[in-house]
């Protein structure tokens, strides 16, 4: 789960739903990017503009990228997740660094 890259390169975070216990960690570690919605799942939701709020992305496999300043959260979120359902990997790609499947 501890796998390198560099901290300039683009990354994005997706949740295996059916994996997820709906525990809300990654929720609590990093609200501006997970949320659990009505079915008690958690979802990713994209970056949105300060003072407003990002819609859920629902589809299965949906992918938001991680702003580099909530790295840290996104990455205890996976790391914490009881789950294991929570996958980080490299927008340029598609390799896995944090998460069940990172090298």
């Amino acid at each position: 789960m501890t796998a390198q890259h560099d901290a300039t390169e683009e990354l994005e975070v997706w949740i295996d739903q059916d994996l997820c216990t709906g525990d809300g960690i990654c929720a609590q570690y990093a609200p501006e990017v997970f949320e659990l919605d009505i079915d008690g799942l958690a979802y990713v939701k994209p970056p949105a503009p300060a003072g407003e709020e990002a819609d859920l992305l629902t589809e299965p496999g949906a992918t938001a990228p991680v702003p580099l300043p909530l790295l840290t959260d996104v990455v205890a979120s996976a790391k914490e997740c009881p789950g294991d359902c929570i996958h980080v990997r490299r927008v340029s790609d598609g390799t896995e660094v944090y998460g069940p499947d990172a090298a």
